[in-house]
């Protein structure tokens, strides 16, 4: 199976921290996180991201800012709202969004 780049956009650090490790809990998958936008668009810039999943707290008009960067460097990406509750609801997230790449 293909390795899923995923990149994860959060305001919490310790929060950031913990969704990147339970994403790297995934042998398919690699995830890199970062609390700042413009180290997001940089990172994102350099690697090719399946997915870019949204921490809460991320205020709208940078929300709106980073989905539209995201989307005009690679339109194939998929974003998700990520608001928390476990791993659980992460890993079904992420299938979910890989369901839609399929």
């Amino acid at each position: 199976m293909k390795t899923i780049a995923i990149l994860y956009i959060g305001r919490h650090p310790e929060i950031t921290e913990t969704v990147v490790r339970l994403l790297n809990t995934n042998e398919n998958w690699v995830g890199v996180g970062t609390v700042n936008d413009e180290e997001a668009k940089a990172i994102f810039c350099k690697k090719e991201f399946s997915i870019v999943l949204l921490g809460s707290g991320i205020q709208y008009e940078n929300e709106i800012n980073l989905r539209s960067f995201f989307k005009k460097q690679n339109p194939n990406c998929i974003i998700i709202q990520h608001y928390g509750g476990g791993s659980g609801l992460l890993k079904s997230e992420i299938l979910l969004a890989l369901e839609d790449i399929k």
